[in-house]
């Protein structure tokens, strides 16, 4: 059996793990169980790229390459934490503090001049975007609010944003020529190997654009292209219209997840918004490498080096004045909603918009509706539905409202997310096919220069697993599931053929009498679990990958008030587990408040929910019953802590990530100690209850002694091992406890 494996990631929850990790160390040692780590970081991921570059002592392995193989094991016992999902400037910015720490790493090179190049930029388009999920996600989605969670929520309401029945808000898509109306999609008959190709219409010779797609019998494989003039056009409108209406203009898509197709939409709507600008002086920007797909921000940036930069800068705040008011992100700093494509991700800002009553952040610093455009129709709808569902009957109730838990189809990079090295701008008119090995054409559709072009597959296994996995979680719960599809889409309609047979098949989902399982399109189905929410009833939704991630966070934000306190388990199809902790979207603006202030709110309950399915999963394979115990006992304490609302405070003076660590390990003690199914477990952890809980308030006045002032971690990407453990780990009694369990 593998030790478990402690993911070493990024930002807030990196930051977290340096405070934890020891706790989590000492007490499963305690156990006789290892807990190891990897660096996945997104710095790790880069420097394992270049080891011919580097020292002995820089070279990292690829950690993610091994944990990827770990995890098609019945051996994997994997606890995810949240990593960046590098966006083009995260990426830069990443190499770029590389650089100065010493490591002798080259610059990405945004348009290769020669073979070398090429070669440096696909090393690191290896770590762009999403690189880590689609590697480690070797089964499919369970994930839900524990019902400590969901108890304490109840509880504890969050507060929720009161909505008007007069609020302008809406959601903005296409209605022709996006990705979901334009979607074909076959279901291979054998194992096979594809080929993707552009053919010029002008009769030149086929260029290859993918040499190779293996597939396997049973596979969906989909294709379809979004039309650029169209995309343009549409955005035009809408910009009109928020300025018409007098809402606020925000995008909202997924640059980090869909890192090839949203960049390059993210540029379409910068140039909208701005279109005297780029007409003037599109061509200046381009030359000076500055691309609108990486934002507004990088572009004023580099304004100063260019000769008319002042003319520029000044034809920009000019439109600015023009236009609809602009979505902030940070309205006191001025940065807006298209500053950076990753500051804006469909899934997190969405539900707080929602949220908050259906407002943004406007120019001004107030509260504002505004015209939230999704360009892809292909799940806009769920979200214009939950708008028109408060819009009419006001907020939701977290005291009242029942729960929609995700049984999500993403193993073996499933569907959109699996598209980014099949998903192309397209350079010259004509038609994009999809070959098989015989030469005949599966797939294939007109394309014109700048139109986007993608492919992605969804394998028949995962299929199978997905929906024995949803029939699974009715049967535990009792509850109606319904799945996300529509018959509308092309690849929806492979899909739900393949659903209605396997849900016939009792040696794939066994007896399915008097379960409630039904198909029904997003939107319907998002209407009913609403209904349904509002009534205090569960519903599960049984989704495609991306509407796992929306539904992910949507639902946990509304219900328990952030997607970080859900419970996230991935049962991998060949036996192993892989554990995730929750998401990170809010992880950037906690580590400026760490250095800043020397106070972190991150919030690691989806750490401890994890680590306790992680335990009883070890427990299972090994036998090792002193496992199982610290399962049961976590899980107590977990509650333990809820109760006592010991979660990170909002202010400074109060409990922050470091001291709910601390209240999680005395009370994780405190159920070590007094539990009788391992009189040496107890006997072990005794004396150190009665330690913390009689240093209470001397841990607690070193936490807080701390806070108010600059931390220095020597980096942000790749902070120092010493001075990050330091800041992470003020508490000297604190440490000299749990250091008395390794004696």
């Amino acid at each position: 059996m593998s030790p478990i494996i402690y993911t070493h990631t990024d930002e807030a929850p990196l930051l977290a793990t340096y405070s934890f990790l020891p706790i989590v160390q000492a007490y499963a040692a305690a156990a006789g169980v290892e807990v190891e780590t990897r660096d996945i970081s997104l710095a790790g991921r880069i420097i394992a790229l270049f080891p011919e570059r580097l020292r002995e002592e820089q070279r990292l392995p690829n950690a993610l390459a091994e944990l990827g193989e770990l995890a098609k094991t019945p051996d994997a016992n994997i606890i995810k934490l949240p990593n960046v999902s590098a966006s083009m400037p995260q990426l830069k910015a990443a190499i770029k503090e590389l650089q100065d720490k010493g490591y002798d790493l080259p610059d990405y090179p945004d348009n290769p001049a020669d073979d070398a190049e090429a070669e440096i930029k696909a090393r690191y388009d290896k770590v762009k975007g999403s690189a880590v999920n689609p590697v480690l996600r070797e089964g499919n989605s369970d994930r839900r609010a524990p019902e400590s969670v969901k108890n304490y929520a109840r509880q504890h309401p969050h507060s929720m944003g009161a909505w008007s029945p007069e609020s302008k808000t809406n959601v903005a898509t296409m209605d022709a020529d996006d990705f979901r109306h334009n979607e074909k999609s076959v279901v291979v008959g054998a194992d096979d190997d594809l080929r993707i190709e552009l053919v010029p219409s002008d009769d030149g010779e086929p260029v290859v654009l993918k040499a190779s797609v293996p597939v396997l019998a049973g596979e969906v494989v989909d294709s379809t292209v979004m039309r650029a003039e169209a995309l343009q056009r549409f955005l035009g409108e809408q910009v009109a219209r928020a300025k018409d209406a007098g809402v606020l203009f925000s995008v909202h898509l997924k640059a980090t997840m869909m890192k090839v197709s949203d960049p390059i939409i993210f540029g379409h709507v910068v140039r909208a918004f701005f279109p005297a600008t780029f007409v003037q002086y599109g061509d200046a920007l381009a030359a000076a490498g500055l691309s609108p797909n990486n934002g507004l921000g990088g572009i004023l940036a580099g304004l100063d080096a260019l000769p008319d930069g002042a003319a520029i800068k000044a034809s920009f705040e000019q439109e600015l004045a023009d236009g609809p008011a602009l979505a902030m992100v940070d309205s006191d700093r001025g940065i807006t909603n298209l500053h950076v494509p990753s500051d804006v991700i469909v899934d997190a800002s969405m539900p707080a918009m929602i949220r908050i009553g259906g407002h943004m952040w406007g120019p001004d610093g107030k509260e504002a509706d505004t015209l939230a455009v999704i360009p892809d129709s292909s799940y806009a709808g769920v979200y214009q539905a939950v708008i028109d569902d408060c819009r009419t009957h006001g907020a939701y109730d977290p005291a009242t409202m029942g729960s929609v838990p995700n049984v999500g189809l993403m193993a073996q990079a499933a569907e959109e997310y699996g598209s980014h090295d099949k998903t192309f701008e397209i350079a010259r008119a004509g038609t994009v096919r999809v070959v098989n090995r015989a030469g005949d054409t599966l797939l294939e559709h007109a394309v014109q220069p700048g139109d986007i072009w993608r492919a992605c597959q969804v394998k028949d296994v995962p299929i199978r697993d997905w929906v024995k996995l949803a029939v699974s979680r009715a049967r535990a719960t009792g509850d109606p599931a319904i799945f996300w599809l529509d018959t509308s889409r092309a690849h929806d309609r492979n899909l739900i053929a393949k659903v209605e047979t396997y849900l016939r098949d009792p040696e794939i989902v066994g007896d399915t009498a008097g379960l409630d399982i039904t198909i029904a399109s997003p939107i319907e189905a998002t209407k009913v679990s609403l209904e349904r929410i509002r009534q205090g009833k569960n519903t599960i939704s049984v989704t495609g990958n991306v509407l796992r991630d929306y539904n992910t966070d949507l639902f946990p934000i509304l219900e328990v008030g952030t997607s970080a306190k859900m419970l996230s388990v991935v049962p991998l199809i060949n036996g192993g587990g892989l554990f995730e902790t929750g998401a990170g979207g809010s992880a950037p603006k906690h580590v400026q408040q760490l250095v800043k202030e020397n106070y972190l709110r991150w919030d690691s309950l989806g750490e401890f929910l994890a680590l306790a399915e992680s335990f009883a999963k070890y427990a299972e394979v090994t036998g090792n019953s002193s496992a199982k115990v610290l399962s049961e006992t976590l899980d107590r304490a977990t509650g333990t802590f809820l109760n006592e609302n010991k979660s990170p405070g909002r202010r400074l003076g109060t409990i922050d990530n470091r001291g709910s660590h601390f209240y999680l390990a005395m009370f994780w003690a405190e159920e070590l100690a007094g539990q009788s199914e391992d009189a040496a477990l107890a006997a072990r952890f005794a004396p150190l209850a009665s330690t913390l809980r009689e240093q209470e308030a001397t841990i607690n006045a070193e936490l807080l002694a701390v806070q108010g002032s600059h931390a220095d971690l020597g980096g942000y990407y790749r902070p120092d091992d010493a001075l990050t453990s330091a800041v992470m780990r003020p508490s000297t009694t604190l440490n000299a406890a749990i250091g008395t369990l390794a004696r």
